[in-house]
């Protein structure tokens, strides 16, 4: 949920005025009543899947993550940082923030940041159709580069081509359904290391075409199969009702997920191999430093 949509996912409400204003207030306005939570998910998973990554021989130097569908830099300020996102909600929607100017915010958030900085950061690069949340992300400092580029319509830039060099873990949260396989082939087309991919994508959205492109180069997509991750609640109704409709025509079961009231997501990790841990170790540690 972290991108300009193009269009709207069937059934799904639309946030498109949220997506790319000039900082991130309205987005956390808007996502609070709903509780919306994937990053929060996301930040110890991604955490231990760079780890592995990392640990991969034959690498000297840092292993940056790039992004996709980075929005105002969410994932990166989680992982870089000592901050829950429930932190960031009241960070956010506090009085004090709707009072600052945006040019009084991002000193404010930079000063936010640098105090809670983890020691041991991961190299992120943002990767965005919209400009205002990338610019918004650089100019605060949770971004090491950012490009505002769709490749759903267009091959990247050189300097991101330049940027795939360094990658070797590609994260989504959100955007899978309103980007394709495409923006993934494209990516891959100018990797230079092996590079895994790790995305929570929503249970109504199909990940086939997506793991069918990885697995063309190389990429072995396995399943988080013993959990699913909630993302947020419904709007109303119909959305919940739609939801329902897709997965069931798929022959998924919404019982005690979506049935509840909340979209769930299905965690994917795609990789060269199966020699390293399986997804569900992998997993099964980051949920447990979660509630830990």
């Amino acid at each position: 949920m972290s991108r300009r949509r193009n269009h709207t996912l069937p059934g799904k409400s639309c946030f498109d005025d949220i997506y790319d204003q000039p900082d991130p207030r309205a987005y956390f306005r808007r996502l609070a009543p709903l509780e919306y939570q994937i990053p929060h998910h996301a930040q110890p998973v991604f955490r231990h899947v760079h780890t592995a990554r990392a640990a991969i021989p034959g690498h000297h130097g840092p292993v940056a993550i790039l992004d996709l569908c980075c929005s105002y830099g969410i994932n990166a300020a989680l992982l870089n940082h000592h901050l829950t996102l429930r932190e960031l909600y009241e960070h956010y929607t506090s009085p004090d923030a709707q009072a600052c100017s945006r040019d009084e915010l991002i000193e404010r958030d930079k000063e936010f940041y640098a105090s809670r900085r983890r020691a041991d950061p991961i190299r992120v690069i943002g990767l965005d159709a919209a400009a205002n949340p990338v610019r918004y992300a650089l100019d605060v400092g949770l971004l090491d580069d950012g490009f505002t580029e769709d490749l759903e319509s267009a091959p990247p830039s050189e300097p991101l081509r330049r940027a795939m060099a360094g990658t070797g873990l590609i994260t989504v949260t959100g955007g899978v359904g309103y980007i394709s396989a495409r923006t993934f082939q494209a990516l891959l087309e100018s990797a230079q290391l092996p590079v895994w991919v790790a995305a929570f994508v929503l249970r109504t959205v199909s990940y086939a075409p997506v793991a069918n492109c990885l697995a063309g180069h190389g990429l072995v997509t396995e399943q988080d199969t013993e959990r699913t991750y909630p993302q947020r609640l419904f709007t109303d109704p119909t959305e919940q009702r739609n939801a329902i409709e897709v997965l069931t025509a798929a022959g998924a079961d919404p019982t005690g997920k979506e049935a509840e009231g909340r979209y769930h997501t299905a965690l994917f990790l795609s990789r060269p191999d199966g020699r390293q841990p399986g997804l569900d170790i992998l997993a099964a540690e980051a949920v447990a430093q979660l509630n830990g």
